[in-house]
């Protein structure tokens, strides 16, 4: 069984709830300007795109919600197998889990930095 040491993933952990943390700010932010743009703009076609955003910022917002809960949920997992360890390191079925986060992390990070980019050009469009 290979094994590996919990050093080597910790901080992965810590950065990316930091990172989720930021981003799920991020949409709140971005939510106020919609509200802006909504306020401004009543055209059918404006309040269909800010349906459409609207919509995009809870779908990424509960994705990052999901996404945290499964990393702390891996942080606690992670703690165990080490407590166990009198070593200090994990089994690798957890840091294969860990590497799945990682992927899925990447993924919300680009799909939330091209949902700004987006809005913000759609928000330069009507402001």
């Amino acid at each position: 069984m290979n094994k590996v040491s919990i050093t080597h993933i910790n901080n992965s952990h810590g950065d990316w709830l930091r990172s989720l943390d930021f981003y799920k700010q991020e949409l709140g932010v971005l939510k106020g300007r919609l509200t802006e743009v909504a306020g401004k703009n009543t055209g059918a076609d404006v309040m269909k795109q800010v349906e459409h955003y609207e919509n995009q910022f809870k779908v990424q917002v509960n994705n990052i919600d999901s996404l945290a809960h499964e990393i702390k949920t891996n942080i606690t997992s992670i703690g165990k197998e080490a407590e166990a360890s009198s070593a200090g390191y994990v089994d690798s079925s957890l840091l294969a889990h860990h590497n799945t986060l990682g992927q899925r992390f990447d993924t919300e990070e680009k799909t939330v930095k091209e949902l700004r980019h987006s809005f913000m050009t759609f928000a330069s469009e009507w402001m």
